[in-house]
């Protein structure tokens, strides 16, 4: 899980990634490949 500003960059990195809004924060998640995950805020 990276912890980044900015999850633009990092939901292009696999064409599975999803944006989810969980808890006031926002997340990528990738049920195919879950090395891509990452956290804002």
């Amino acid at each position: 899980m990276k912890v980044r500003n900015s999850l633009r960059s990092l939901k292009n990195r696999h064409r599975d990634c999803r944006i989810v809004r969980r808890k006031g924060r926002v997340y990528v998640i990738n049920k195919t490949q879950g090395r891509f995950k990452a956290r804002q805020g």
